[in-house]
């Protein structure tokens, strides 16, 4: 067996030792470069005294090198080893020029006729590539060759490697690891010890092991389906549908890294990985922290997409279907051509040109007005349609159009009527006060007053509807709705030109040779990828988790940021907690285009236990009549637990998450429905970090050792889709689930609530 499978903390603690004890050893290797460095700075500075032309040479030559070599220390010397490949020994034993074994294959007899084998070689991957006094690898720098197994390698490829490690770090202290194990059927050693495994790759060696064939088979088959999906070809969009416990989202980042990895060139537009929710996004980025480099690819929670706006609110079912629905759509176009009338505007326009007084009345502004938006500019950029339209009128009303027959005096007398009019102060204040220029945050502020926002959604939305959504609005913070509605309002409004600043000379401008004396400075990855996060818009490629959650005004923000990128779009119809999977399938494919589309299906759940999943899924032959469970494939005997609230909801609930706490060794996570998060966090308080509160819909992609369900019948009431969410909530454990029910649920005699019983 490879190492032990239970991943428990004592030996996680272990691990983090050994990978901090690496850690510690290449920060020494690292000053004593960067200490190098300096000594050739100084070194160069004292060649330069001698004063040939020869010397001078070498002198800015080597300050430069030595300078460029000592930013670059100073820059990567943190945050930078997130990776760790345990390698067979290979076919040949040539090393490449980073001292690693250049091998692919692993040599024959590398792995022994009883399934044991020896671990040869241990390669750290980093920001950059590090050696020790001896010149034997201490990291390999992720773009070296000798990295390419980290991103390539798959259980059903894999090469020579038989455990990839992820290194979560923080500066010089390493805060966690995460195990995919290749080659789970192995039993292998590393310098007399049996190769320990952390997390999710845990399971899998538990499987892989398992005696009986038809285990074999099932992890085969799940090797086999992931692999099938990493590497599929991304000229199109691939679907990847798949059950709870399937692997979903392992699979979308594993396939980022592939593609990546395979086409470097192509994927330098960036790939961007949305999550529904920020717990799943830090999930994600401790998984693949290496993605990030050079901005290559972003990470974002669908309530972050906007640069400048992180969604800190949940709205309430009714409202959450108001303002994902495609309605607002128009609500907000509206809106964004009704907000040029707010606030004090003028109604009357009067100028001076060529001595004579020219007014225009509210009636004619109307008019002008009306006739500049029926452009197909976004509103702000329509601002200079209305000036000239302004202009016209007053070109009319001076009667001076009628002054010359020949064009070009025709055309002269114009140019000096426009000057004379637009240098007018009067003029300037006018139309800065009667179109101003709009921001997406101004007009849904705007929308927060409920007859201003009935107006615009007469027709739209219903009374009650504009109600709640305005609101909703008049909160402090966004919600992740509000998020698209301030995307589309930045489509709907678009960007003013800005006219360019002329940059001040800086009198040291005129100094020639200081470059002589200062190294260059280089860009740092994380500067870099800070940089081209800033300026990204658009994506190559695109991957959208748990899309069956993704409203149809979230998929057109999502789908501007995609207009020419390949697709990877995972989730489950039977985990989506949306009310109008039709409306959102409508708005999914106008923002996928007319790409071909390639279908993927996971179909084996390695994250639940039987006992666990076979009850869920009598929560799921409520919600989606017919629809199929993907097949457990583990079984512990361990039934799931039903407790009966006694004494009050919350002492119930901490007893039984300080119970479960005591049973296992990792996280307890107790689900909520969502208007009793803060409260339940209150009930759990003094309970250690390794418990969790989070309401129904934030459990979504997460797993948990131990979860507590709270209330079932309080879930699946709380939307249409309710039904779907408790199924999510059930399929979050990988050892023990807790159902703990109150009045409403109905319990049995056996505290099985009314929802669960057969």
């Amino acid at each position: 067996m490879v190492g032990s499978v239970h991943g428990s903390d004592s030996e996680r603690d272990r691990e983090i030792s050994v990978e901090q004890e690496h850690l510690d050893r290449v920060y020494r290797r690292l000053e004593e470069k960067i200490h190098e460095a300096e000594f050739l700075m100084h070194d160069a500075a004292r060649k330069g005294q001698v004063g040939t032309p020869g010397a001078l040479a070498e002198r800015d030559a080597q300050v430069f090198r030595a300078g460029v070599h000592l930013n670059r220390l100073n820059n990567e010397f943190e945050d930078f080893l997130f990776g760790r490949i345990d390698l067979l020994l290979g076919k040949d034993g040539k090393k490449g020029p980073d001292g690693a074994y250049t091998a692919v294959e692993p040599a024959d007899g590398a792995v022994r006729e009883d399934n044991t084998a020896d671990i040869a070689e241990t390669l750290h991957i980093g920001r950059i590539g590090v050696l020790d006094e001896d010149y034997a690898p201490l990291v390999i720098d992720w773009r070296a060759p000798a990295a390419a197994p980290f991103y390539r390698s798959t259980p059903v490829d894999p090469g020579r490697v038989v455990r990839r490690r992820v290194i979560r770090s923080k500066g010089r202290k390493v805060l966690g690891v995460e195990d995919d194990l290749m080659r789970p059927e192995l039993t292998a050693s590393l310098d007399g010890r049996e190769l320990a495994v952390i997390g999710d790759g845990a399971l899998m060696a538990a499987l892989g092991q398992a005696r009986g064939h038809t285990m074999r088979d099932i992890v085969s088959s799940i090797q086999a389906e992931q692999d099938l999906v990493i590497r599929a070809p991304a000229a199109s969009v691939t679907y990847v549908e798949g059950g709870p416990g399937t692997g979903k989202t392992a699979v979308a980042l594993h396939r980022a890294a592939y593609l990546l990895y395979q086409d470097r060139r192509r994927y330098a537009g960036g790939i961007l990985i949305v999550s529904p929710t920020p717990l799943l996004v830090a999930y994600t980025e401790g998984v693949l922290p290496s993605l990030g480099e050079e901005g290559q690819v972003a990470i974002r929670a669908i309530g972050s997409l906007v640069d400048g706006a992180a969604a800190t609110q949940y709205d309430s079912p009714a409202v959450a279907r108001a303002k994902g629905s495609y309605r607002m759509l128009r609500v907000v176009r509206k809106a964004a051509r009704g907000a040029l009338e707010l606030g004090d505007q003028p109604q009357r326009l009067r100028v001076v040109a060529f001595g004579r007084r020219l007014e225009l009345e509210a009636g004619e502004l109307d008019r002008v007005r009306q006739t500049a938006l029926s452009g197909t500019a976004p509103v702000n950029l329509l601002r200079p349609r209305a000036r000239k339209l302004l202009l016209d009128a007053l070109w009319q009303k001076s009667g001076a159009a009628t002054r010359h027959t020949d064009p070009e005096l025709a055309a002269e007398l114009r140019a000096s009527f426009d000057e004379d009019v637009t240098s007018e102060d009067s003029f300037i204040a006018f139309l800065d006060a009667w179109w101003p220029e709009l921001t997406p945050a101004a007009v849904l502020a705007a929308m927060a007053d409920e007859r201003r926002l009935g107006r615009w959604a007469r027709r739209i939305l219903n009374p009650s509807e504009v109600r709640r959504v305005a609101r909703s609005l008049q909160r402090d913070g966004l919600s992740v709705h509000d998020v698209a509605l301030l995307d589309e309002l930045q489509a709907i409004l678009g960007l003013p030109a800005r006219p360019k600043k002329r940059r001040d000379l800086d009198p040291l401008d005129q100094l020639t040779g200081l470059e002589e004396l200062m190294p260059v400075r280089e860009e740092t990855q994380r500067e870099r990828a800070e940089r081209l996060s800033q300026e990204r818009t658009e994506y190559a490629h695109v991957i959208v988790d748990e899309a069956q959650d993704v409203t149809p005004m979230q998929w057109r923000m999502i789908g501007r940021r995609g207009r020419h990128a390949t697709w990877t779009v995972v989730g489950d119809p039977a985990q989506s907690s949306w009310s109008d999977p039709d409306e959102a399938a409508q708005a999914r494919e106008e923002a996928l285009g007319s790409r071909p589309r390639r279908r993927f299906s996971l179909t084996v759940n390695y994250r639940n236990p039987a006992e666990i999943a076979e009850l869920a899924a009598k929560v799921l032959a409520l919600a989606m009549p017919g629809a199929e469970s993907p097949s457990a494939v583990r079984s512990t005997g361990v039934e799931p637990r039903f407790a009966v609230v006694q004494g009050g909801l919350a002492r119930t609930v901490r007893e039984e998450a300080a119970r479960l706490l005591d049973r296992v060794d990792g996280t307890v996570g107790v689900v909520v429905a969502m208007n009793r998060r803060a409260e339940a966090a209150r009930w759990l308080a003094g309970l250690g970090d390794r418990v969790v509160a989070l309401g129904s819909l934030e459990a979504k992609g997460l797993e948990y050792d131990a979860p507590v369900v709270v209330s079932p019948a309080e879930i699946a009431d709380e939307s249409p889709a309710g039904l779907r969410v408790l199924y999510v909530a059930l399929t979050r454990a990988t050892q023990q689930l807790t159902v703990v029910s109150g009045e409403r649920d109905e319990p049995d005699g056996n505290g099985v609530p009314d929802l669960l019983r057969d």
